[in-house]
């Protein structure tokens, strides 16, 4: 399995960025696919998650913020961020996940929020 993220770089305070990621190889279904962030020291933590089926899970700091959304044909998920802050400045890292023994990460992109 291979995740493939795209859409990070910089954006101003305020400012809108749309991430995506592509999985590509045994996808089952009944996954659960989602993004997770991390800038340097910190630990890595959850941004957003989404079932195959829609359910969603975010971080209670940011809803309302970002939107996750996922298209199932192409195995591939978004994450849409609005009104960003320069806090919002990490590693943001794609996650799938498809049963004990079968939890993947992508490479990261970085995004970078300036004031």
């Amino acid at each position: 399995v291979q995740l493939q993220a795209s859409g990070g770089g910089l954006v101003q305070a305020g400012g809108s960025l749309r991430l995506s990621c592509a999985a590509s190889g045994s996808i089952f279904s009944g996954n659960v696919m989602g993004w997770y962030r991390q800038t340097p020291g910190q630990q890595r933590e959850l941004v957003a998650t989404m079932t195959s089926g829609g359910s969603t899970n975010y971080a209670d700091s940011l809803k309302g913020r970002f939107t996750i959304s996922r298209d199932n044909m192409r195995n591939t998920v978004y994450l849409q961020m609005n009104s960003l802050k320069p806090e919002d400045t990490a590693v943001y890292y794609c996650n799938l996940w498809q049963g004990p023994g079968r939890h993947y990460w992508g490479k990261g992109t970085l995004v970078t929020v300036s004031s």
